[in-house]
């Protein structure tokens, strides 16, 4: 029998003494499945401590994830989250063109086929997001910021698809092939109790456009 393979070791981007931001890297899920070690499970041996998440990355995403090192902290940053009050901003490649540069998402989603989510016109508990969006003529590629308001599931991925755009290698909604799904978590803003945090890190692969300027500080370019 093989050896089990070597867990990959996390970056640690903030240690606060009551909730850390790590890298996650794509491909790797929130929890265990199927005897695969999950990212929280990962980061608790790392750091040889408990963490509790407060909020999830899909397993195709990359980037900043926010995790609490006690319940109460845990408590706190969740009540942050369902009000809104932190801002995850994220970036997104495609291939396409879209139907249009700027603005709002809006509407509606429903559960597809084979766990997909579809986009509706009714706007009953609409799913929301901002965007800008910017193109690399030297690859050719759209690369997309953009701002959830709400936290559906496959949000973001809905709504690039709704634009024309489905992200680089997102075979479920159509994006052209690629070697990852291209949606990174790029951002994070929130007034804690100690004051205000702003934490941003670029996608750790040289296979993205160059950043516009200005975009290494998302707050500063999208807002709601």
């Amino acid at each position: 029998m093989s050896p089990a393979p070597t867990p990959p070791r996390l970056t640690i981007i903030e240690d606060h003494p009551d909730w850390l931001v790590l890298y996650k890297p794509e491909g790797i899920g929130m929890h265990t499945e199927n005897d695969v070690p999950g990212l929280v499970v990962l980061a608790s041996a790392q750091l040889n401590i408990p963490l509790y998440p407060v909020h999830r990355l899909d397993k195709v995403t990359s980037g900043l994830l926010l995790l609490a090192k006690n319940a109460a902290t845990a408590a706190r940053l969740s009540r942050l989250f369902a009000e809104h009050s932190i801002r995850k901003y994220y970036l997104a490649r495609s291939s396409g063109k879209p139907v249009k540069k700027q603005g709002w998402v809006k509407g509606d989603m429903e559960k597809g086929r084979r766990g997909s989510h579809l986009l509706k016109r009714s706007m009953t508990n609409p799913a929301v997001t901002r965007f800008i969006s910017s193109y690399d003529e030297a690859s050719g590629k759209r690369l997309f910021l953009l701002l959830p308001l709400t936290g559906k599931t496959h949000q973001l991925r809905v709504a690039m698809k709704s634009l024309s755009v489905p992200i680089d290698g997102d075979d479920r909604y159509g994006g052209q092939p690629a070697d990852r799904t291209y949606l990174h978590a790029g951002g994070l803003c929130w007034q804690d109790e100690d004051g205000a945090h702003h934490i941003f890190t670029p996608p750790h692969t040289g296979q993205w456009p160059d950043l516009p300027a200005g975009w290494q500080q998302p707050w500063t370019q999208i807002s709601v």
